[in-house]
């Protein structure tokens, strides 16, 4: 428990769909405490299974314009026809009671979210070849040959930002990924500004002349 109201951290995580990105995030949510995913606002229909406010705030397409029009997003998306967002209110809510929030979201959506946070900490991940990509949608064994090649030609599109990240995560081995993504968060959690807010009296004790 900090002993100062200590201001959590924004994390971004982008990835290829089929580098394991939503695993990744699920893991590390439920084996470090403090930190939550951010529940994305949508304008698709509710699938079997779905918990609203759960897996997504599941809202109009009238109420999510409304949201847009007020400057409500920290980001936002079209996809096909169907609209996605974060609210901003909500991450700073949580990042005011000291929580970390992971945001799964796109290199445009990374993008805007740096324009208006620029304290963002940016995760890429990648798989180890493209071989192995190709090799992990088809697994599912959902998609036709013509939707994995676009997904294919989508994946490229999106490693092509990994530059604009603060850190590269190669998920070749889970759990090896799965630490990296942990050591970053830790060494976030120790930079002097969080540290100095979350034991400020004991530091004040030991310099104390």
């Amino acid at each position: 428990m900090s002993e100062l109201n200590t201001k959590g951290s924004l994390f971004i995580v982008s990835a290829p769909s089929g580098a394991g990105k939503t695993s990744l995030v699920n893991k590390l949510q439920q084996e470090v405490d403090g930190l939550i995913v951010s529940v994305s606002h949508t304008t698709r229909a509710q699938r079997p299974g779905e918990v609203d406010g759960v897996d997504y705030c599941f809202t109009d397409h009238k109420a999510f314009e409304e949201m847009l029009k007020k400057g409500d997003f920290l980001e936002q998306a079209q996809v096909f026809d169907n609209f996605y967002g974060t609210a901003q209110r909500t991450v700073e809510v949580l990042l005011s009671k000291g929580l970390d929030v992971i945001l799964e979201i796109d290199w445009q959506g990374a993008q805007q979210v740096r324009n208006k946070m620029a304290e963002a900490v940016s995760l890429f991940v990648l798989p180890p070849s493209r071989e192995a990509l190709e090799e992990r949608l088809k697994g599912r064994g959902q998609d036709s040959d013509e939707i994995i090649s676009r997904r294919m030609r989508d994946a490229i599109a999106e490693m092509s930002h990994y530059a604009e990240y603060d850190y590269l995560i190669v998920n070749d081995n889970f759990d090896l990924a799965l630490d990296q993504m942990k050591a970053i968060i830790t060494a976030q959690r120790l930079q002097i500004s969080r540290q100095s807010n979350a034991i400020g009296s004991m530091l004040v004790k030991l310099l104390d002349s």
